[in-house]
């Protein structure tokens, strides 16, 4: 076994998505070294998320609060930490603001990406980088971040902090009757990565016929209200609307309940992966095979090398690994039949 760290310090601030992949590295860490103390910078709406998560003391960074936050910060750290320094500092987002906030973190050894992934001058805040394995999902590459600690990622555990009052909520939305669940997730943060709202309704509608609940979730934007608003106006069948009405926390029972979980590249893909509940994702603007539903990808919908094709012409195979083909109307090469053959691929393997 490697020397054993006494502290150990993470930064990732967002998001919903990526801090779920963190979590089995966290996971990884524990296993190995149960008294090492783990100290998260993380994000508001992150935090919401994974709070209770046991063994780790999370310190909130809110983006908007610039270099004032950034000397807060770098205070309620060194009250943290015996001796002034953390032994390691995991950097794991390469986003500007993010390295620079590293820079506030005392550590002795700075892990950061390999120089493919880096950018924003990430190579400046770091003193050792993870291996560069091109190829490989975001999660595994996150899960790199304790080799050069001297340790191998070799399972990946999730088992997410969700307490007993989120799931009574869950349970609460609606009675077990025998039908399964299609929970629709229709909005990601990134807008071109989302579908259009008849074609959401045509899924569902078909699956209604053949015998499914449909439930809606989602969040409190108003564009997450207003693609409801026309997922519902265009089904023929009747669908719960729970959009707007879980908390983060709540979110993950939520997921739980459902059988498969239709959503393009969010969030909720990942905390549903994370719940062990299987995912029909909705890809073009986004390879699945790097940030697609870690746990199985079988009931994706694929049309990101047609969006290579079309957009950037040339196969997806010869893109540098994690482009993202974020065009107006890139999604539009996903059809409904795309969807239901990914939903009837399901169905065929969990017909009793």
């Amino acid at each position: 076994m490697p020397q054993t760290p006494l502290s150990i310090c993470l930064l990732r601030l967002s998001a919903l998505g990526d801090v779920t992949h963190v979590v089995p590295l966290v996971r990884t860490l524990q296993e190995a070294w149960p008294d090492v103390a783990l100290t998260w910078v993380i994000g508001r709406g992150e935090h919401r998320l994974l709070e209770g998560l046991p063994g780790v003391a999370f310190v909130e960074y809110d983006k908007k609060s610039g270099f004032a936050g950034m000397r807060a910060l770098r205070a309620q750290l060194l009250e943290r930490v015996d001796g002034g320094r953390f032994d390691a500092l995991l950097q794991l987002q390469v986003a500007a603001r993010a390295n620079l906030l590293s820079a506030f973190v005392p550590a002795t050894r700075r892990i950061g990406y390999d120089r493919s992934r880096s950018k924003d001058l990430h190579g400046l805040f770091v003193n050792e980088r993870i291996p560069d394995r091109p190829g490989i999902h975001v999660l595994d590459a996150i899960g790199s971040f304790c080799e050069p600690l001297g340790l191998k990622q070799t399972q990946v555990r999730w088992d997410l902090p969700v307490p007993d009052a989120a799931r009574e909520w869950a349970d609460a939305q609606w009675i077990e009757d025998g039908r399964p669940t299609l929970l629709i997730s229709p909005c990601s943060s990134h807008a071109l990565r989302n579908w259009r709202a008849d074609r959401y309704a045509a899924v569902a509608d078909h699956a209604a016929a053949r015998g499914w609940r449909i439930v809606l979730c989602g969040g409190r934007s108003q564009l997450e209200r207003d693609t409801t608003n026309a997922i519902l106006g265009a089904m023929k069948a009747p669908a719960l609307d729970l959009v707007g009405k879980d908390t983060l926390k709540q979110l993950p029972a939520l997921l739980e309940r459902a059988d498969l979980v239709m959503t393009p590249d969010s969030g909720p893909m990942h905390i549903a992966n994370a719940m062990g509940v299987k995912v029909l994702g909705l890809h073009a603007a986004s390879n699945p095979a790097r940030s697609g539903p870690y746990s199985d990808r079988r009931y994706c919908a694929d049309r990101y090398d047609d969006a290579a094709r079309k957009y950037l012409g040339k196969p997806a195979a010869e893109l540098r690994w994690g482009t993202k083909i974020e065009h107006e109307s890139v999604m539009d090469l996903v059809t409904v039949d795309d969807a239901i053959a990914a939903f009837e691929r399901y169905v065929a393997d969990h017909s009793e």
